[in-house]
């Protein structure tokens, strides 16, 4: 035990107590020096500016004010091809695509709705043969079997929706980064993730994102983009 009378020279302030300073002139005087009040103004500008570039940094120069609403925005500006071979429809048809997995009952099951009147639209308009819908299972789990199961209970007709997964861990994880998908395991098997309907080209490329709630929105911009002419085919 140290004596309360021990002969110790004061602590010098250390890295650790100047980082919980609460102000410019407070670290100062734990150094032993007196700042002017224009010293402290320039270093509240400097700490105030340096805020200011953060927050602009982080929502994209003030434009969005959530991840989702960023990954939307870079997606509109940069579409990207998907490292998905099944992205490109063989057809050559415009797609409307989901992420999901086999056994979610809560966020999935109501995307899956949507899409279950998008199929019923698309049928009754005639547009399968400039529209299609793909579900992309992000699960390891999901296998021909579940994948099976899923379609069935959603009632997918082949000629407009199918299912499809990626077995391998590297081309799953590169396909997520490549669509911005974020996915965190959750409790008793189930996972949190981005819902939400991708706009992808006849060339496998992602364009655009649509809110779930909004499949008419989400078709309209298909059949847009299904009238357009590909760059290079004009």
């Amino acid at each position: 035990m140290i004596s309360p009378n021990s002969n110790k020279s004061p602590l010098l302030p250390t890295a650790a107590t100047l980082s919980l300073t609460s102000s410019p002139a407070a670290t100062a005087a734990a150094l032993g020096h007196k700042s002017s009040p224009w010293q402290t103004a320039v270093a509240l500008a400097c700490v105030a500016a340096l805020g200011v570039a953060a927050v602009w940094h982080g929502t994209m120069g003030f434009r969005v004010v959530s991840t989702e609403e960023a990954r939307r925005l870079a997606i509109a500006e940069q579409p990207r091809t998907l490292p998905l071979p099944a992205a490109r429809d063989p057809a050559a048809r415009v797609t409307l695509a989901t992420f999901f997995y086999a056994r979610c009952n809560a966020v999935c099951s109501a995307v899956g709705s949507e899409f279950q009147q998008l199929q019923s639209e698309i049928l009754a308009r005639g547009l399968q043969d400039r529209v299609r819908l793909l579900s992309i299972s992000f699960d390891p789990r999901d296998g021909a079997s579940e994948l099976t199961h899923y379609a069935q209970r959603m009632r997918a007709d082949g000629r407009v929706w199918t299912m499809t997964s990626v077995p391998d861990d590297a081309r799953r994880a590169s396909l997520l980064v490549s669509a911005g998908v974020v996915v965190i395991p959750a409790p008793l098997g189930e996972y949190e993730h981005n819902a939400a309907i991708h706009l992808i080209d006849r060339d496998g490329r992602l364009v655009r994102i649509v809110d779930y709630e909004q499949p008419a929105a989400a078709l309209d911009a298909a059949l847009a983009l299904a009238q357009a002419v590909p760059v290079g085919r004009q």
